[in-house]
């Protein structure tokens, strides 16, 4: 079955889709990857999405336009691999759509909004559309969160005897932990990029939307006071299953942090990079991890990866692109495989990672213009082999 999975993330700068060719083989999911496409958002798509996300106020016509707008942007972005990358024709898209809120109150979540409208992309493409993951596992009990976890435990599980953590450093950052003696366990461990890139558009005045490479957090110094008031957030403490958001962690919670102290800003952006590395690094060193596997665009800042490898002597720090998947690839691989397995009848939410009382078939579907005729799968994969990779990008493009 030809499948695209597409996301756009916390970060709101880019959809980034994959079409995979996907079949169930006894208890393994095989997966031929045929295509990956990255799409910037246009500026004013960006604006828009940055305009409605709290603390901002809006209306429900803003959101009605901006749902209709994201809508079209993805149905555009799956219209353009399915014919680059699938000859034209695909089965089932599955859509993440643009997180705007991600409802939590007092460790539980209550609910969770993504805009998008699936409508336009099921005209686009005709295929058969999944959206609005999220939202069954929370009616489960669940956080709705980290769904990274299926993939992680799909490719990374049964490791031998060592504890890995998959790591994933998008705007938020989140961890898989798979203990061979245990359920996997996966968490929100805070900010990942959230407040980096906040740092970096404010300093600048928006010239710049993120800390290319890390190079200002290089040329900057940690401000110990500004750390240490930020890692006193209670929500590090607080025991998993846990979930975050941009709701939380923003330009306003950074500069009710300051406290209306002025410090140099690659100082700012230095100890923003630190309060992510110093929180990623805990949750993996608590999990007893003697390998992290990481993906996300965070993992392309060179100073908050040697951050994190600083604070985790002895432990192995790879990528997911040794192991198939292109870092920039993996959470719209993720979105791929949950498709395939909703319009399957099979669940993709792993109870002990979310925290939902049972695994869930998640989504809804937006019928294509041929519905559906296969019949529901008798059972879960336990693995997902990637047996076609995608060339390695040359250096840069």
């Amino acid at each position: 079955m030809r499948v695209i999975g597409m996301i756009s993330g916390t970060s709101f700068d880019a959809v980034e889709a994959v079409a995979a060719d996907l079949t169930l083989e006894g208890d393994a999911l095989v997966c031929d990857l045929l295509g990956h496409l990255s799409s910037p958002f246009p500026p004013a798509l960006q604006a828009a999405v940055a305009a409605i996300l709290p603390p901002a106020t809006t209306t429900i016509e803003a959101v009605c336009r901006l749902d209709t707008a994201l809508g079209q942007a993805f149905a555009s972005v799956a219209e353009r691999l399915m014919i680059a990358s699938c000859d034209g024709q695909v089965d089932v898209v599955c859509t993440h759509g643009q997180t705007v809120f991600h409802w939590v109150e007092e460790g539980v979540a209550r609910g969770t909004l993504q805009l998008g409208q699936p409508a336009w992309i099921a005209e686009r493409t005709g295929a058969t559309v999944v959206s609005d993951v999220r939202m069954r596992d929370i009616a489960s009990g669940g956080q709705g969160a980290p769904l990274a976890s299926l993939l992680d435990v799909l490719l990374f599980g049964g490791r031998g005897n060592q504890v890995t953590v998959a790591l994933n450093l998008g705007g938020i950052a989140n961890v898989t932990v798979l203990d061979p003696e245990r359920p996997p366990l996966a968490f929100d461990t805070g900010p990942a990029n959230a407040l980096i890139d906040a740092a970096v558009r404010w300093v600048t005045g928006g010239v710049e939307p993120f800390d290319r490479d890390g190079q200002r957090a290089a040329a900057g110094t940690i401000d110990a006071p500004l750390l240490d008031r930020l890692r006193a957030d209670p929500y590090y403490a607080a025991p998993p299953p846990k979930s975050t958001g941009k709701e939380r962690f923003h330009l306003g919670y950074l500069l009710d942090a300051l406290g209306g102290r002025s410090i140099p800003p690659n100082d700012l952006i230095a100890t923003v990079t630190a309060l992510t590395a110093e929180t990623v690094a805990a949750a993996v060193r608590s999990a007893g991890a003697a390998e992290v596997i990481a993906s996300g665009g965070g993992t392309r800042n060179r100073s908050l990866m040697a951050e994190i490898a600083q604070r985790l002597p002895g432990i192995r720090l790879r990528q997911t692109d040794d192991y198939g998947v292109p870092e920039s690839a993996k959470e719209a691989l993720l979105f791929a495989v949950i498709g395939f397995l909703t319009v399957h009848g099979l669940p993709g939410s792993i109870p002990s990672c979310t925290g939902a009382r049972h695994a869930s078939v998640l989504g809804s579907i937006t019928p294509g213009r041929v519905a559906p005729g296969w019949s529901a799968a008798e059972r879960m994969p336990a693995k997902l082999v990637i047996r076609h990779r995608l060339p390695t990008p040359e250096a840069g493009t």
